[in-house]
């Protein structure tokens, strides 16, 4: 498929629109629309903040846009919003990765209500794993961030949050659906609240005969089910304690070549207890645990690999003022379990992380300043120090500019440390660390906004394949790129529209010049919805230029441009009805290659991975 990408008709759509939206904005201030458009943040800065006041890129999707756009997928969800890049290898539970700011897989962080969840091993989530139907609303916060997370906030973290139980009589959800590849989909909640506790409740299942993964190939089946158990019950005296249990089990299909299948577990467990000691301190105790759990049989080889992330973090939050100190300690340990690899195991199966961290955010308006600083003491590759210095100004009452400088590291894996096969991996391997400068502008209004952001990262000690296969850090990477996001509430209408333009660039060794593999350096994506009555309609459009599957740049990937649309009705009271209909115009879509190895020529012969085509689907929801 060639598929045209023109990135100067983008960049004139970009610069039009936020004229258009302007030409077409009514005086209106309201409180409902300054919250949707500048809502607050927590990843940002580790306690509540605006948008505009968080001094970072920034991006929400909340509950209705969930509502509105349905997805299948987490992935489905994140792909094309600003600074975000997700490859694929198939559809339905197929195993994807997610470059933010153009970093790694394994150089972002993904949190669930605070709560890390990643792969030990490869030192990636698992995005392909989560329902979306499980959570309420997600935050995407760009550039370095392990002043505050620790190792691998290289890129960014992404947050997913689990909804809150609501105050009053219970009150129960369901919805029941299904569609192409003969894919079914239920989920059930309840929530409420009893005295000073509230809970939410809430079950999903979804089940596909997926779809084929490579050209001629079968259908690739995928299935999951999924709970989650959230309380929180508030004393007297103000404290308040909490739990929150999610737990996703399945298995998915996959090529190695032949069928192959993966059976997963994706789990996060934590309890917490948060006092007000004085007036002005707050201190939060966080106890969890989080698993990662993948189990493989190939018609070549089996594997299973196990990560129980055990960690205990205290926060205190000290109010000063305007002012605010954020100041605390952790302990994690990553444990392997019995995780093997054609019936070898790792040389070492445990490692602590010790860390102490502070920010501290001064408001001397109309100038902010965050500063953060945090110490690493990892028992495998030993100490890092991480810090950041972010500086925001207000120009008036609706335009902030912001400035910022951080620095970050990425952790070598159990993989690239201790994998059991001899020769393949390196004990004496130190962290990849990063440094970013950024510039950004936020155009905050009643009915609208636009936010723009250029930024440069510097990666040294890049962890790369030697000649022998050895994982060495010799690499240095330079990612430069600029970001424009918009959003608009006008009347019956919500726009959103992100365009991203990177070049993320190797800096040494024989690929010094080229282009990071498998990232894109254009990118497009624009979501228009309209309430008509009882109705709604909407549509996305996510467009992306080439890619390269290797590091040499040999292997060229096309751009691809997808259409989904939407459509819901409200036909009676508490009863809707929604349709999907994605990749509408049926477009081939290839973000990753795979290859195969011939025993008796010898020769590698490379293939792609397909993503589905047109699919429709369909759902009766109940309930508020």
């Amino acid at each position: 498929m060639n598929t045209t990408f023109a990135p100067r008709g983008l960049a004139t759509f970009a610069l039009a629109l936020p004229l258009a939206v302007q030409a077409a904005e009514p005086q209106s201030d309201s409180p409902t629309e300054m919250l949707s458009l500048n809502p607050v943040v927590v990843t940002a800065a580790l306690a509540p903040r605006t948008a505009d006041q968080s001094l970072a890129s920034v991006t929400v999707l909340d509950e209705a846009t969930l509502r509105r756009q349905d997805p299948t997928s987490v992935t489905d969800l994140l792909r094309g919003q600003p600074g975000v890049d997700i490859t694929t290898q198939g559809s339905f539970g197929k195993q994807s990765s997610l470059f933010l700011r153009g970093t790694g897989s394994n150089a972002n962080v993904l949190l669930i209500d605070g709560i890390r969840l990643r792969s030990a091993t490869s030192g990636a989530a698992s995005w392909e794993f989560f329902d979306p139907r499980m959570f309420e609303s997600a935050e995407i916060v760009r550039g370095p961030r392990g002043s505050l997370y620790g190792a691998d906030a290289v890129g960014g973290v992404i947050q997913l949050f689990t909804p809150e139980g609501e105050a009053g009589a219970p009150q129960p959800r369901v919805s029941v659906g299904g569609g192409a590849f003969n894919t079914q989909r239920y989920s059930a909640s309840l929530t409420g609240s009893s005295g000073g506790t509230r809970y939410y409740l809430a079950g999903s299942h979804i089940d596909t005969d997926g779809a084929p993964v490579r050209e001629g190939g079968d259908d690739r089946g995928y299935d999951n089910t999924s709970g989650l158990v959230r309380l929180s019950h508030t004393l007297e005296n103000d404290a308040q304690v909490g739990l929150l249990a999610l737990r996703s089990r399945g298995s998915t299909e996959f090529d190695a070549p032949g069928a192959a299948t993966d059976d997963f577990v994706q789990q996060v467990v934590g309890v917490y207890a948060e006092l007000a000691v004085t007036g002005s301190w707050r201190s939060r105790l966080t106890l969890s645990e989080a698993r990662d759990e993948r189990d493989t049989l190939a018609p070549t080889y089996t594997s299973l690999f196990e990560t129980r992330a055990r960690t205990a973090q205290w926060q205190n939050t000290l109010a000063l003022g305007p002012h605010e100190l954020v100041a605390g300690a952790e302990y994690a340990e990553d444990d392997l379990g019995d995780s093997q690899t054609s019936g070898l195991a790792f040389d070492e199966e445990r490692r602590y992380n010790r860390a102490v961290f502070a920010q501290g955010f001064l408001d001397f308006h109309p100038l902010t300043t965050q500063l953060s600083l945090r110490h690493d003491d990892n028992q495998a590759f030993g100490g890092e120090l991480t810090g950041s210095l972010a500086l925001g100004y207000a120009l008036d009452e609706r335009h902030v500019a912001r400035a910022s400088y951080g620095t970050a590291f990425r952790a070598p894996t159990f993989n690239e440390l201790y994998f059991p096969f001899a020769g393949s991996s390196n004990p004496d391997l130190s962290s990849e660390t990063s440094s970013t400068v950024e510039l950004g502008l936020r155009g905050q209004y009643g009915s609208w906004f636009w936010d723009l952001a250029a930024y440069q990262t510097e990666v040294d000690d890049l962890i790369a394949l030697d000649e022998t296969f050895r994982p060495v850090n010799v690499n240095e990477a330079r990612i430069r790129s600029a970001e424009l996001a918009l959003g608009a509430e006008i009347d019956d209408w919500t726009l959103a529209a992100a365009l991203t333009w990177m070049d993320p660039e190797s800096r040494s060794g024989d690929n010094a010049g080229k282009r990071l593999a498998r990232r894109s350096t254009e990118s497009l994506r624009l979501d228009v919805d309209r309430k008509l009555g009882d109705w709604s309609l909407g549509g996305s459009w996510i467009a992306q230029n080439h890619r390269y599957n290797d590091s040499a740049n040999q292997q060229r990937l096309p751009g691809y441009g997808i259409v989904n649309l939407r459509a819901g009705w409200d036909f009676a009271p508490l009863w809707s009805l929604r349709a999907t209909l994605e990749n509408a115009l049926d477009k081939e879509v290839v973000t990753a290659q795979g290859a195969d190895f011939d025993p008796v020529t010898f020769q590698v012969m490379p293939f792609d991975y397909i993503n589905a085509g047109r699919a429709a689907f369909v759902s009766v929801h109940f309930g508020q």
